[in-house]
C-alpha cells in the first residue's frame, strides 16, 4: 500500500520482472538527483550566505568600534583641554603675580574671582610654604595653618614642580581635584600655589557626553577608582567591577565579559600628565541590535530560498523520475504484453496440433465402432445381446465428445488471431466455461449463467471476448476457497450495449486496493506466482473493443466484474497510458 502524497515509484515491485527487469532503481535514481541537485544549488547560496554574514557582522562591529574611538578621541581632547586650561591659568599666576601679592589675602582673592569668571571650576586657592604650612587660604573653607607636608599631593609638586592629583576626600571630606604649581623666590626658597578644583563642574563634562543605549562613559584613576559618576558602577571614588587596561599612548578598543558574562566593548584612553584614565563602556549586544534585525532577515531570506529551491528540487525529481518510471514500466508491460501473445500464439498452435493429431485416430475409431455395430446387427447371436450394442454406442459417444472438445480447442487457436465474427453472447460464456468446467467440478465451485433479457447477436473479435471473459474467470476462481460460487448475469443495457458481470463469493478486494487492480503488475499474489498482468491485459482489451470494466468488491463478501461491450464494434486506439490511467 503507498501512503498518500508519496512517489509512485517509491515503493515499486515488478511481481513479474524476472526475464523483463526495469531498467533502473527509481528510488536510488531520486535519492542521487534531489542530492546532487541539493548540493549543487544549495552550498554556494549557502556559502555565500555565510560570507555576507561574516562581512555584514564585521561591518557592523568595525562601525561599532570606530564610532567609539571618535568618540573616545573626542572626550580625551575635551578631558585634556579642560585640565590643561586650568593648569595653565595656575603656571600664568604664578609668573605674573609677584610674591607680596600672591601672599596678600585680598589680592589672592581678587585673583580667585578672576578664575572663577574666566575659566570656571576654581574653588579656592591658598599659598602653602615650604614646610607644607598653609600661609594664605582664600575659599569657603577653613584650611589656612593646615599642614600638607606628608600628602602625596604635596611631595609630588615639590618634586616635579607642578601636580594634578586624582579625586580624593582631604581635610575638607568632600572630593576636590587639586591643581599645584611650585614657585621659586628670590631667597632661594619656595611656597605652592594650591587650586581646587569643582568636582561638578568636571562632571558635567562627564555627563554631557552622548552615549548611545545604556553605555556610561566615566573617569577612574590608575587604581580602577570612580573620578566622576557612573551609571554602571557606581558613584565617586568606588572601584569599578572591570580591569583596569593596559597603559597606552593613544585611544584603544578592547572586548571583555562582565560578571553576567554580558560582552562588553569598552573604548578608553589615558590622560597625558594626570592621573585619570577615561572610559566608555557600551554593551555589544545593544550596539548590533540594527545588525541582529539586518542577520534575522538574512537568515529568514536563507531560509526561504532553501525552502523553495528544495520544494523545486522534489518537485522537478519526482517529475523527471516518474516520467522515467512510466516509460520503463511501459516498456516491461509492452514486452510482457508481447511474450503473453507469443504463449497465446504458441498454445494456439499446440492446441490446432493436437486437435489435428487426435481426430485422424478419432475419425478412425469412430469408424470401425460404427463397423462393429453393423456386424452386430446382422449377427442374430448378438442382435439379442443388448451389452454389446451399448458397449458399442459408449464408445461412439466418447468419441463424439472428444470430437467436441478438439472443434472447441481448434476454434480457441483460430480465434487468437484478430477474427471479426458475428458473436451469440451466451454460447460464447458457455464455451469458456468449457475450458474451466473441470477445475469447477474438482473444486465444487457452483457457476450458474442467468440471461436477463434478450441478447442480439453482434459482431466482435471473437478472440478477445474468449480472452476476457478466460482472465475474469480465471482471477475469480483464484480468489475464492473451494466451495463457492460464481454468478455470470448477461442483459441488454441499451440500445448500443451489453454488459456481462462475474459475481463471485471469494475474499474480496480491500478499499486501498481497488483503484488499482487494473494497474500493471499490481498484484496480492506475488507469492503464489501472480503477475499482476492478467486484470491489466484484460482491461487493455476492453478498451479495445471501445468497452469499460468497473469493479466493486466488499472484503469477506466477494467481488463484481462488469463489463459492458458495444453492439457495434469500432477500432480502438489505446496505449499502456490508458490502462494506468484507469488504474
Amino acid at each position: 500500500m503507498r501512503l498518500p502524497g508519496k512517489p509512485k515509484f517509491w515503493d515499486h515491485y515488478d511481481a513479474a520482472s524476472s526475464l523483463h527487469k526495469p531498467l533502473f532503481n527509481f528510488r536510488r535514481i531520486w535519492f542521487l538527483a534531489v542530492l546532487v541537485t541539493a548540493l549543487v544549488t544549495l552550498a554556494p547560496l549557502i556559502f555565500i550566505t555565510l560570507m555576507d554574514y561574516r562581512a555584514t557582522q564585521k561591518s557592523a562591529e568595525s562601525e561599532i568600534r570606530l564610532r567609539t574611538a571618535r568618540l573616545v578621541s573626542n572626550t580625551r581632547r575635551s578631558v585634556s583641554f579642560f585640565l590643561e586650561e586650568r593648569q595653565a591659568a595656575t603656571e600664568f599666576i604664578t609668573q605674573l603675580h609677584p610674591c607680596r601679592d600672591m601672599e596678600n589675602p585680598t589680592q589672592l582673592g581678587l585673583i580667585l574671582e578672576n578664575l572663577k569668571k574666566s575659566f570656571g571650576g576654581f574653588v579656592d586657592l591658598g599659598i602653602i610654604a615650604a614646610d607644607g604650612i598653609q600661609k594664605v587660604y582664600v575659599g569657603p573653607y577653613d584650611l589656612k595653618g593646615k599642614n600638607y607636608r606628608d600628602q602625596e599631593w604635596f611631595r609630588q609638586v615639590v618634586d616635579r614642580g607642578g601636580y594634578i592629583s586624582d579625586v580624593f576626600m582631604g581635610f575638607r571630606n568632600a572630593p576636590h581635584i587639586v591643581i599645584a604649581r611650585k614657585h621659586e623666590l628670590p631667597d632661594g626658597t619656595y611656597h605652592v600655589l594650591r587650586a581646587t578644583l569643582d568636582t561638578e563642574r568636571f562632571n558635567h563634562l562627564m555627563s554631557g557626553i552622548e552615549v548611545s543605549g545604556s553605555g556610561d562613559a566615566f573617569l577612574i584613576n590608575h587604581r580602577g577608582a570612580l573620578q566622576t559618576p557612573s551609571r554602571l558602577y557606581g558613584s565617586i571614588l568606588k572601584k569599578i567591577e572591570l580591569p583596569v587596561p593596559a597603559v597606552s599612548p593613544q585611544s584603544e578598543i578592547l572586548e571583555t565579559r562582565d560578571r553576567r558574562g554580558e560582552t562588553l566593548i569598552i573604548g578608553y584612553a589615558y590622560i597625558s600628565d594626570s592621573p585619570f584614565v577615561l572610559m566608555i563602556v557600551k554593551p555589544k549586544k545593544e550596539q548590533l541590535k540594527e545588525w541582529y534585525a539586518i542577520r534575522m532577515e538574512l537568515i529568514g531570506f536563507l531560509v526561504l530560498s532553501i525552502t523553495v529551491i528544495l520544494i523545486v528540487i522534489l518537485g522537478t525529481a519526482t517529475y523527471l523520475v516518474g516520467q522515467v518510471f512510466d516509460a520503463d514500466r511501459r516498456r516491461v508491460a509492452m514486452l510482457h504484453k508481447v511474450e503473453y501473445a507469443n504463449k497465446l500464439a504458441s498454445i494456439g498452435r499446440l492446441a490446432a496440433g493436437v486437435a489435428h493429431e487426435i481426430n485422424n485416430p478419432l475419425a478412425i475409431i469412430n469408424e470401425k465402432a460404427g463397423l462393429i455395430k453393423d456386424i452386430f446387427s446382422f449377427k442374430p447371436e448378438t442382435q439379442t445381446d443388448p451389452r454389446l450394442s451399448a458397449l458399442v454406442d459408449s464408445i461412439i459417444a466418447s468419441v463424439e465428445r472428444c470430437s467436441t472438445i478438439t472443434r472447441r480447442l481448434l476454434r480457441f487457436a483460430r480465434h487468437l488471431e484478430v477474427s471479426m465474427q458475428t458473436i451469440q453472447l451466451e454460447e460464447l460464456i458457455r464455451e469458456v466455461l468449457g475450458f474451466v468446467g473441470k477445475e469447477a467440478e474438482y473444486r465444487s465451485i457452483e457457476v450458474a449463467v442467468e440471461v436477463a433479457n434478450e441478447i442480439p447477436a453482434f459482431e466482435s473479435d471473437r478472440g478477445k471476448l474468449q480472452q476476457i471473459f478466460l482472465n475474469i474467470i480465471n482471477n475469480a476462481f483464484a480468489a475464492m476457497e473451494d466451495g463457492g460460487r460464481l454468478k455470470i448475469t448477461l442483459q441488454r443495457v441499451n440500445e448500443e450495449s451489453v454488459s456481462v458481470s462475474f459475481a463471485d463469493t471469494g475474499r474480496g478486494i480491500p478499499v486501498e486496493d481497488l483503484k488499482r487492480v487494473f494497474e500493471p503488475f499490481f498484484t496480492t499474489k506475488a507469492s503464489k506466482g501472480g503477475t499482476g498482468l492478467g486484470l491489466s491485459i484484460t482491461y487493455g482489451l476492453v478498451r479495445e473493443l471501445g468497452g469499460t470494466v468497473q469493479v466493486e468488491s466488499t472484503v469477506g463478501q466477494g467481488t463484481r466484474f462488469t463489463v459492458t461491450i458495444p453492439l457495434k464494434y469500432e477500432k480502438k486506439n489505446r496505449g499502456i497510458d490508458a490502462d494506468i490511467t484507469r488504474g
